[in-house]
């Protein structure tokens, strides 16, 4: 047996799987990579003014998202897949390059605002380069293949997300902050190469892959429509409104756990690059972990239980988290529950989210998608920090936050099912239109 034929039977590939499975791991690491890199100066940037001022800084950037979504809307509408794909990528590269310049010719205009700016284009950033790449999946992949290849693809983001702080440790005091934007800049530009080898290797898909015939597309097509369809699409969809309501209570918690987490990091340390460093090792750690699930269980687990499980697993283990956190309270339970959260919502949740979008209409994988995972995500980041703000200052703290998650994370967990269950409805709809047709 091959060595090729070894790796496509280890990891569940089949003819003609291997080379598009391991571009696009190795776009999502350049990807993860980039944002990595620049989140923990993003976070301690933030911190600057007060933990007050990041809850606004959240308003600002759905904000933002919102007012950013038509324009990803209208170039979805006029441009190829490949080229609105591109001008997206560019458009944050060269950003990145435009703050480089003004560190390094300008460094007396940097302050605490421009920090703010950085801070919501780093967040608006952040979340339409991951929602692009995850939307090219959808497209580029059928359902079955979403379900068996996500989790594996997902790795390379988590190894990008490992490489990225241990490469900004290793270059930010030889060569300088400024320089490591320059370095991400350059991963999102090898990110946009291997999409263009993604979308054009041949596929090749497997005889009993009945529902492949749906995701093959030309090129040369244009997917046309209204720059606001995205929006429209969602409001008029009980699934696409479903998986806006499993996006918006998913933020909404996890802006929980980030809010605790800066709250106890401002308490450990008030140095600005003491900051930074601390909230890389909880980075760095907290990867590791993604890693050793991703490699032992995830696959595993949505391919024996379905999406129904992997989708309840994670408000159930947000639950338990946050109720160990309220019994100890200590930094290592903080530590621990970030990791679960983390590890569980990327090695297994986010897989088994994006196989929800690989059932609709190709339009709505881009303009729909685009709307749910970044001002509906952002729009949670909103409510789960004031409403975190507010349980403060009625003193609740953690037993506050207890009160709200477990309730939430109830109805949040029915959530997940229901759309797991309608996904695979939708599957097997899809295919029986096929054999039928």
């Amino acid at each position: 047996m091959s060595m090729r034929a070894r790796i496509a039977g280890l990891f569940n590939l089949r003819r003609g799987e291997l080379a598009p499975v391991l571009v696009a791991t190795l776009f999502f690491f350049c990807i993860l990579t980039a944002l990595m890199i620049l989140r923990p100066a993003r976070d301690a940037l933030g911190m600057e003014r007060g933990i007050d001022s990041i809850r606004w800084l959240f308003i600002g950037t759905a904000v933002v998202t919102l007012a950013v979504n038509p324009v990803f809307g209208w170039l979805v509408s006029r441009f190829k897949r490949l080229h609105f794909i591109s001008a997206t990528y560019g458009f944050f590269a060269l950003s990145l390059v435009a703050f480089w310049a003004l560190l390094v010719f300008a460094p007396g205009a940097v302050g605490a605002r421009s920090g703010q700016v950085f801070y919501v284009w780093f967040s608006v950033f952040n979340l339409f380069v991951t929602m692009v790449f995850w939307a090219l999946l959808a497209d580029r992949f059928s359902s079955e293949q979403g379900k068996r290849l996500f989790a594996l693809i997902a790795v390379g983001g988590t190894l990008g997300a490992i490489f990225g702080p241990w490469l900004a440790s290793q270059l930010a005091e030889p060569l300088g902050t400024p320089v490591l934007l320059l370095f991400a800049a350059g991963f999102l530009s090898l990110g946009t190469m291997l999409a263009w080898v993604l979308v054009r290797i041949r596929r090749d898909h497997a005889p009993d892959d009945t529902t492949a015939s749906l995701h093959v597309t030309e090129e040369s097509q244009r997917i046309g429509g209204s720059a606001w369809a995205g929006l429209r699409a969602v409001f008029a969809s009980r699934y696409l409104m479903s998986i806006a309501g499993y996006v918006l209570t998913m933020t909404i918690v996890a802006t929980f756990i980030y809010f605790t987490r800066l709250q106890m990091v401002a308490a450990a340390e008030s140095d600005l690059d003491a900051r930074t460093g601390l909230l890389a090792d909880i980075d760095m750690w907290t990867q590791v972990a993604v890693l050793l699930l991703q490699l032992t269980l995830t696959g595993h687990i949505i391919r024996r239980f379905g999406l129904a499980f992997a989708l309840a697993l994670l408000p159930i283990a947000n639950a338990l988290g946050f109720i160990g956190l309220a019994i100890f309270g200590s930094f290592a339970a903080l530590i621990l529950l970030e990791a679960l959260n983390k590890a569980v919502q990327r090695g297994m949740t986010r897989p088994a989210r994006e196989a929800l979008f690989t059932v609709i209409s190709r339009e709505d994988k881009y303009k729909a998608k685009a709307f749910i995972d970044t001002f509906v995500y952002r729009t949670g980041d909103v409510v789960g920090a004031q409403t975190e703000g507010l349980l403060g200052k009625l003193g609740l703290a953690l037993g506050g936050l207890v009160s709200v998650v477990v309730p939430l994370a109830l109805a949040w967990a029915m959530l997940g099912i229901w759309l797991g269950r309608a996904q695979q409805k939708r599957t097997e709809t899809v295919a029986n239109d096929i054999r039928h047709s």
